[in-house]
């Protein structure tokens, strides 16, 4: 268990700046997730702390000891890939014990660790099938006992679940943290699944650019995106133009063409002046609808259109120039034809202002 720390990191590919000084620490026994869009960065980073990659300018730390042009080999990192990188001629505690016998570990202490390994994935009853008679779920755990087992310093996982199907992907994301947090690994995962990300990590950055835009839980990250970018990859959410009428603390009022909203600014360092752009992001989840309207941050207009979904409901709903998207639980639709007029409302602290 050891904390990792990433300092001033730079690489550039030809033109291309890959990693634009890339600064972050991941604390010992952190599950951190590396999240953004695609050619961000984030398996750039993930490459460099690995060592397949040497950067052009900066550190990489594990603990106190410098490896930042240290091979991948003498690094001691388990790795996970997306392709699980199984031998299929061999059986699955063959897969498991590859590594340790590559270190020239006793027989009998290969025997004990690997069946250790693949009872932390529960998986000590496949020891000798192959890797063809497994499902890829099943696939998945011995490619996670494999990078256990060699008790590596920090495990990395590069988008590991991307090739199952929904339920495997469900069940294996919180296999993934129970065995890092029993083993009390710190664990790096790069996914581009955002769902993954909110329900498992302990903290998570967002990249954009060869930069990071935000570093927080996913709780700080959902609820107080630090910019449109943020905001618009973690989840959904409705825009909407307008200009800061004042700011006081961390609350002010902004002045939109459907009316003023008071709300949260999310960034302690914007300090912006009365009539300067601003943009508001407010969740879909956020809106209350009703037939009459609230005392603040309230606006009337229509139902465009609604699906239905059992425990929620979706709508398209127009106020004016702005068209907003709505998720409403438990819905009873009777009172939500197309069509139908109602006033649309979000609390303060769901209203995040930024700048545009």
């Amino acid at each position: 268990m050891i904390p990792i720390t990433i300092e001033g990191l730079h690489k550039k590919f030809g033109e291309v700046t890959a990693l634009a000084g890339i600064t972050l620490r991941i604390e010992k026994g952190e599950l951190f997730f590396l999240l953004g869009p695609s050619g961000c960065g984030k398996t750039t980073l993930l490459r460099h702390i690995a060592g397949f990659y040497m950067p052009d300018s900066g550190k990489i730390l594990f603990g106190d000891d410098d490896v930042t042009l240290v091979p991948p080999h003498k690094r001691n990192t388990g790795m996970m890939f997306q392709s699980y990188a199984l031998w299929p001629h061999m059986t699955v505690a063959k897969n498991v014990a590859f590594g340790l016998e590559e270190r020239r570990m006793p027989a009998a202490e290969v025997k004990k660790q690997v069946a250790a390994a693949l009872e932390s994935v529960q998986m000590e009853s496949y020891a000798d099938r192959k890797i063809a008679q497994l499902s890829g779920g099943q696939q998945q755990r011995v490619a996670l006992a494999r990078a256990l087992v060699i008790r590596p310093r920090c495990l990395l996982l590069d988008e590991p679940l991307s090739n199952l199907d929904a339920k495997l992907r469900l069940e294996m994301r919180n296999e993934i943290r129970r065995v890092c947090k029993d083993s009390g690994l710190t664990a790096i995962y790069v996914t581009h699944d955002q769902k993954e990300a909110l329900s498992i990590s302990d903290r998570m950055a967002i990249l954009d650019g060869g930069r990071i835009a935000q570093v927080g839980t996913p709780e700080q990250v959902y609820r107080r995106p630090l910019s449109p970018v943020v905001a618009d990859f973690i989840g959904e959410t409705n825009f909407i133009q307008g200009k800061v009428r004042s700011r006081e603390g961390a609350a002010g009022f902004v002045e939109t063409e459907s009316g003023v909203f008071e709300g949260v600014f999310a960034d302690p360092n914007w300090k912006p002046e009365p009539g300067e752009a601003a943009v508001l992001s407010v969740r879909p989840e956020s809106w209350i609808l009703a037939g009459s309207r609230a005392a603040s941050n309230s606006i009337d207009g229509e139902i465009l259109d609604s699906i239905y979904l059992g425990e929620l409901a979706q709508y398209r709903f127009r106020a004016g120039a702005i068209e907003l998207k709505i998720v409403e639980m438990n819905p009873h639709l009777s009172a939500r034809a197309r069509g139908h007029r109602l006033f649309a409302s979000a609390n303060r602290d769901d209203v995040v202002v930024l700048k545009p």
